[in-house]
């Protein structure tokens, strides 16, 4: 399955050519406004994902425990008698 995002990356890209080939401006507009509107569907959704994948590493990092290190402890030069 094709990604959201490209598709409309895709559909704006085709929307600019169709502007440029047409010949009456208005149409041209329309579909330069098209255009428009399909880029910024594609950044909102790329948009929301970053923000859910942020979020979503925010609560991994959040669920794992703290491991405390333990020191090490000092050997003394005394010998066991």
């Amino acid at each position: 399955m094709v990604k959201e995002t490209k598709f409309f990356r895709k559909q704006a890209a085709k929307a600019e050519r169709m502007a440029r080939a047409a010949s009456d401006a208005e149409i041209s507009e329309r579909f330069l406004n098209m255009a428009k509107a399909y880029r910024s569907q594609a950044d909102v959704l790329k948009a929301k994902k970053l923000k859910a994948k942020k979020l979503k590493a925010k609560k991994l990092k959040a669920k794992k425990p703290k491991v405390k290190k333990r020191k090490a402890k000092k050997k003394s030069g005394k010998k066991g008698r």
